[in-house]
């Protein structure tokens, strides 16, 4: 299967892969909203959508953060069961995932 063109879409060289080899490989971009940054992941169709927020925020925040700090927004709405694979949470190869702050935060 070929990468879809927005997986390269201002993302590093870098590629994160979540998950074994059960399914089939999504290939997707994580963005962090607040950072203005994005990731590359590559997922199996049977992972949950709360082990590619874990391991973008791992990417994105690497001195550590609280999972439940955040949210995954597909197609602009929050994704309520995150413990859902990607297939059954409507994620499809090529999908772009929005990891944003659970609430706002202040300007300094």
């Amino acid at each position: 299967m070929t990468t879809p063109f927005v997986t390269e879409l201002r993302t590093g060289d870098d590629v994160i892969v979540v998950g074994g080899g059960n399914g089939q490989v999504l290939h997707l971009r994580v963005q962090a909203a607040e950072l203005w940054d994005t990731l590359r992941v590559d997922a199996a169709d049977t992972e949950s959508v709360a082990a590619v927020k874990a391991a973008a925020l791992e990417a994105f925040y690497p001195n550590g953060v609280p999972d439940d700090e955040f949210v995954v927004k597909l197609r602009g709405f929050e994704v309520l069961h995150e413990n859902e694979s990607l297939s059954e949470s409507g994620v499809k190869n090529g999908s772009t995932l929005l990891v944003a702050w659970r609430r706002r935060r202040p300007v300094r």
